[in-house]
């Protein structure tokens, strides 16, 4: 059955390649269309002699990297022509190349769409930008802009009236109607609502096409040369993925040609009319939740009306039409649907993933089965283990859990000085328990309460759970009642060895926290400005590059919290959208009513009031009433999104206990203890002993338990499967290890001893400062149950290949340790140990092979494409492919035997490691967190290749010596 699979599977993926095809349907709201873009990207080419005309589809596949090499010949009514690739240049932008003899122009950049874009003027012209003529040295008065020279000084003379605002000084003018005033460089103008800045004197060059950073939204460039009869014409054509604009045309040995680089035209057997694009966002933000698209598919013979949306596809006559994207940017709102035409071929693959999938559920079922011998031979190996006193030495592995210090080092009297001020100005814990329930709606749309928000401003800013002395609710309260005096107080976090930083804000080099007036001048200049706009162009940044972008997301989360402009507590009564608003906010927007103006414009100064007046008489009644009022003022405005009370006091209370934080300790100190009394229950058979085992394990299980209550609350938090990124993943493959270590190591103390030990491990991994475990939504494509399905099929697949991991290196431990004495019982625990290995690993892979195949399903419903070697599916299907040879080590001879299949257990489990994290960091795909940023190699892989290269060698001395037959 699996063989059939596979050959199905095969068979439909070439069916797919060279008879299905894809493409997407762009549709503005209104239109009706049957055509739409090829995937596949053409040399597209027309010509005739004004009688005839010839239409030829070449495709090209070009490299970014290395060399380009393609051309093609055909014929017109005898007249042969070549058009041959002389040039590639990926993500082409045109830019200023300095050449004194060239010609002069002015660098000019504006933003009136809210996106950057940058424009060259040439000397003694104008350009129409957004409707608006600017000219640079313009001959006459035809400029609404015209910026010129006179004696080496620039000069600006516009058509209608505008403002400035100097960067460096924050220094704000008028610029005049019809006047001639001096042009300030680097300055901020905005004349006919146009934005601008020029930020270099204008310079002498040639304009060039050259190739800029990664950047998909981007148009490439070809240039090409076209030949027929000894003639040649040079073009140079803009386009690339579902582009069909910028066609050349010309004429060239008595044909006529209209060329382009990009999509062909494609049709469909009907017509699809756009009736409504409908967007909903998260409550409060311009982040997506979801958004469909309303249709009628209008046939020859029928007429319907239908909704496509995110895993809702529409099915006619063989195409799929799928929810790609949409396009809000242009007059009409545009959708962006992807096309699919491969009914055989998806037919033929399906089938074969069904027969893939029962084949493999089988395994675990059907008699005579390499599975099914696997736990016959366990059964064997444990009444042999009763009989048998077990007398090896093993080496006992410890670690350690160093919890992060929350000093702050007061090394200016100044800083003590804020400390005192800070804990004589403390808010009681009674009072900051009030305000925790408080709902809050954050920039991405999110309604969470208080002591959520206040948790992870703090461990954003300061890398801590507390900051000098206070729990993160009482630091917020504090930013609101004194936000002057948090300017001064140290709390931004700042990398450990970037000395750089320090120098250049004028700290201490072993300072490890700035205060925000460190980032700025005398004169309020954001020192690190120009620094950070640099870093983030950097394709490749280096160390100082990534700490200063995070240090600048560190000082505007902190800015904002002072400034009060993230503290979204009021509901606007009425929108649509249910924003919320802070109370910088509620004077300039509309939509309260008289009656509540006053109360959210008035409310939050009266509580900071109130608040100073109770820390002085110990009353806070007073305090507490104006919080519940704003609490009822969300209930009654808010309603629709704000949570239950329930969801509120159970979020607080995760928050609180910290679940998975405190079980790395506490699964490490019981892995500990479990290696100690293992190892002790092997040199003695005192009932005690195996007592404590016993009740070590039944810890274990009740960790095990409180481990799922921390994933099930997780889940009930925020209403999504809790796989849904990085930090999620991680423990939930530390759970999933755990269940396949306690279900297929239930009679084995080791193996749910090195399960305990490997779990402590990975949860340990989560809790590192470059994993955030904050709750956030989703995206819409994650907002279907194939989440559930595919993905804890997936990462619960990495729990038996963890598990595989330790018992691999506990196996070998024990070769390393055999001597004479001990030979015939150590055997018996390596044999155990290697059972129960080989049984993980195969439900690990059945687990990966089945998720993967999902995956394809899941891509296929929501893309249109179940296989498109995206760098994850590739990867997943590679550790498929290294752990089915790992098993089938065995029918190999030369690869036979335990020391063989232990050594490669250990060994496969990189396949996993690069599946799971290295495809996010290092390739760029569906699934890549970090595309475009080098990543340097983590030193603790050197040294695991080192310990795994170490351990082989020793263990595979004695494994000789004592085992080999």
């Amino acid at each position: 059955m699996f063989h059939l699979s596979f050959l199905l599977i095969l068979v439909g993926a070439a069916v797919t390649r060279y008879i299905g095809f894809e493409g997407i349907m762009l549709i503005d709201e209104g239109q009706t269309t049957s055509q739409f873009l090829s995937e596949t990207t053409y040399i597209n080419v027309i010509v005739d002699n004004n009688e005839e005309q010839k239409t030829v589809h070449k495709p090209i596949l070009l490299s970014a990297w290395g060399k380009n090499s393609w051309s093609y010949a055909a014929a017109f009514r005898d007249k042969e022509y070549k058009v041959n690739l002389v040039d590639y240049i990926p993500w082409a932008e045109k830019k200023l190349v300095d050449d004194e003899n060239g010609d002069e122009y002015l660098f000019f950049v504006e933003s009136s769409s809210g996106s950057r874009h940058e424009h060259y003027i040439k000397s003694g012209t104008i350009q129409n930008i957004h409707n608006i003529l600017v000219g640079y040295n313009a001959p006459d008065n035809s400029a609404s802009i015209n910026i010129f020279k006179r004696n080496d000084s620039l000069k600006i003379n516009a058509k209608e009236a505008g403002t400035f605002q100097v960067m460096a000084t924050q220094e704000k003018g008028n610029l005049t109607k019809d006047s001639t005033q001096d042009f300030k460089l680097r300055s901020l103008y905005n004349v006919h609502g146009l934005p601008f800045v020029v930020p270099q004197y204008p310079s002498k060059g040639v304009m060039k096409t050259i190739s800029g950073v990664k950047d998909d939204k981007m148009l490439d460039v070809v240039v090409l040369d076209i030949i027929t009869n000894n003639e040649t014409k040079r073009v140079e054509l803009t386009g690339g993925k579902f582009n069909s604009d910028d066609t050349k045309e010309f004429t060239l040995n008595g044909l006529n040609f209209r060329i382009w680089y990009g999509a062909k035209i494609l049709e469909t057997p009907f017509k699809v009319k756009l009736n409504d694009f409908q967007l909903e966002k998260y409550p409060g933000s311009e982040s997506a939740a979801s958004y469909a698209s309303e249709v009628t598919v209008i046939d020859d013979n029928e007429t319907f009306d239908f909704k496509i949306f995110m895993n809702h596809i529409l099915d006619h006559k063989g195409y799929k039409l799928f929810q790609a994207s949409y396009d809000l940017s242009g007059e009409k709102e545009q959708t962006h649907l992807s096309v699919n035409h491969d009914f055989l071929g998806t037919l033929i693959t399906y089938l074969g993933y069904s027969f893939l999938y029962t084949g493999m559920i089988c395994i675990f079922f059907a008699k005579f089965t390499r599975f099914d011998d696997l736990k016959n031979s366990l059964k064997k190996i444990r009444k042999k283990k009763t009989t048998m006193s077990v007398l090896f030495a093993i080496f006992v592995c410890s670690f350690s859990y160093s919890q992060h210090e929350n000093g702050h080092g007061a090394s200016r009297i100044s800083d003590q000085q804020v400390d005192s001020i800070l804990k004589s100005n403390l808010v009681s814990l009674e009072h900051a328990e009030s305000f925790n329930k408080l709902v809050i709606q954050d920039a991405g749309g999110r309604m969470k309460p208080a002591h959520t928000f206040a948790s992870e401003l703090v461990r954003k800013v300061s890398q801590t759970e507390t900051l000098y002395g206070m729990e993160p609710s009482q630091v917020l309260l504090s930013i609101i009642e004194n936000p002057k005096l948090w300017y001064e107080v140290p709390a931004v976090f700042l990398e450990k060895g970037n000395t750089k930083i320090r120098v250049q804000l004028g700290l201490p080099e072993t300072a490890k926290y700035a205060r925000l007036s460190d980032f700025f001048t005398d004169n309020a200049t954001y020192k690190i400005r120009e620094d950070v706009a640099e870093a983030q162009k950097k394709s490749v940044k280096s160390y100082f590059d990534k700490d200063l972008i995070k240090i600048d997301k560190r000082v505007g989360l902190l800015y904002g919290a002072i400034g009060g402009g993230i503290l979204k507590i009021y509901p606007i009564p009425g929108d649509e959208n249910n924003k919320w608003v802070s109370q910088p906010e509620t004077s300039s927007t509309e939509g309260f009513k008289p009656q509540d103006s006053f109360f959210v414009r008035r409310s939050l100064n009266l509580y900071v009031q109130l608040l100073q007046t109770a820390k002085k008489t110990g009353d806070y009644t007073k305090a507490n009433q104006i919080l519940a009022g704003i609490k009822k003022y969300q209930e009654k405005f808010g309603s629709e999104v704000l949570p239950s009370d329930r969801q509120v006091e159970l979020e607080i209370a995760y928050n609180k206990y910290s679940v998975f934080t405190k079980l790395v300790r506490y699964y490490g100190f019981a892995s500990l203890l479990l290696i100690l009394f293992v190892v002790a229950q092997i040199f003695s058979t005192k009932k005690w002993i195996s007592y404590v085992v016993k009740i070590l394990i039944g810890v274990a299980v009740s960790l095990f338990i409180l481990h799922t209550l921390g994933l099930a609350a997780r889940w009930y938090i925020s209403g999504n499967a809790p796989w849904s990124n990085a930090y999620e993943s991680i423990i939930f493959v530390a759970w999933a290890t755990m269940l396949f270590g306690l279900f297929l190591g239930r009679k084995s103390a080791l193996t749910i001893t090195a399960t305990t030990f490997i779990t402590a491990v990975t949860l340990f991994f989560a809790s590192q400062s470059w994993l955030d475990p904050e709750i956030a939504n989703l995206q819409p494509v994650l907002n279907s149950w194939w989440l559930k399905v595919h993905v804890s099929i997936i990462v619960a697949s990495y729990g038996p290949f963890t598990l595989g991991l330790i018992l691999g290196i506990f196996s070998l431990f024990i070769m390393l340790f055999t001597n004479e004495n001990n030979k015939k019982r150590m055997d018996v625990h390596i044999k155990e140990l290697t059972v129960i290995n080989e049984m993980a690993i195969t439900v690990g892979l059945v687990m990966l092979t089945i998720g993967t195949f999902l995956g394809g399903m899941w891509a296929n419903e929501s893309w249109g494409r179940y296989w498109g070697w995206d760098p994850k599916e590739t990867w997943a299907l590679i550790s498929i492919m290294v752990y089915a040879f790992v098993l089938h080590m065995r029918l190999i001879p030369g690869l036979r035997g335990r020391y063989t299949f232990n050594l490669w257990s250990i060994i496969a489990y990189a396949s996993i490691m690069m599946t799971y994290f290295g495809v996010n960091f290092y390739l760029s795909g569906l699934h890549s967190y970090a595309s475009g940023d080098r990543v340097i190699t983590p030193t603790t892989v050197y040294y695991c290749i080192g310990f795994v290269a170490i351990l082989g060698t020793f263990s595979w001395f004695k494994y000789k010596k004592y085992y080999k037959k």
